[in-house]
């Protein structure tokens, strides 16, 4: 199985963390592998999901309550960091989930980061359903 991030955005003066921010979702892309060790330190273990599925119905939860089922399903994730902004110790990165074995489980997210401590950590992700993302899906 093959998991990559397509990273379309440069680092700049005003992303001085960019490495490390985009690293830390590569852990929540790479989780999918199987590995829920992965999500552990992506995610505080507070984070919680909102997302709209392909029919717009809303679902939302504590994010650690879906990380075995998430390793177990190994899907194939391609990642595709289409923006990263950050301000301090606050950022957020827009990404594409493409599922590369099954397009119609693609969505596109924002992940909210905090750097707590020194060590960055997703906090939240809000996403949609890839044919709800407007411009931001996969082409």
């Amino acid at each position: 199985m093959t998991t990559t991030t397509t990273t379309t955005t440069t680092t700049t003066a005003t992303t001085p963390d960019y490495d490390e921010i985009v690293r830390v979702v590569q852990l929540y892309i790479d989780g999918f592998k199987g590995d829920v060790d992965k999500f552990k330190e992506a995610f505080h273990e507070d984070a919680w999901i909102f997302f709209t599925d392909a029919d717009g119905v809303l679902h939302n939860g504590l994010l650690a309550d879906r990380f075995e089922r998430w390793a177990a399903a190994n899907r194939h994730i391609e990642g595709r960091v289409i923006a990263v902004t950050q301000a301090g110790d606050v950022a957020s990165v827009l990404l594409g989930y493409d599922d590369t074995t099954d397009p119609s489980a693609s969505f596109v997210d924002f992940h909210a980061l905090l750097r707590i401590d020194g060590i960055w950590k997703i906090t939240n992700k809000t996403a949609t359903h890839s044919s709800r993302a407007a411009w931001a899906k996969a082409q």
